[in-house]
């Protein structure tokens, strides 16, 4: 099983992973709220701004306060991508 670092210590399985997206429009933001009202939406940002939702395979949704491009870097074997530090 591999598992991809979100940001903050947080792991998905990259084989449950459908999908990494920009948190801007509005299908997203609808997205996620509903995800919250069934009980299924992760947060994952530890407070901070959300700039990537992950959609799993199970119905989940999991917010990341990584950029997608940092996560998909992670995902294709890089540890870093765009510089961007957890702190």
């Amino acid at each position: 099983m591999q598992l991809i670092n979100i940001g903050f210590g947080s792991l998905v399985s990259a084989h449950r992973l459908v999908a990494v997206v920009s948190p801007e429009s509005a299908p997203i933001k609808r997205m996620a709220q509903e995800a919250r009202e069934r009980g299924v939406l992760i947060d994952a940002t530890y407070g901070r701004r959300t700039k990537a939702v992950l959609v799993m395979d199970n119905d989940h949704v999991v917010l990341s306060a990584l950029s997608p491009e940092t996560i998909a870097g992670r995902l294709e074997g890089g540890e870093r991508d765009g510089g961007e530090e957890e702190t």
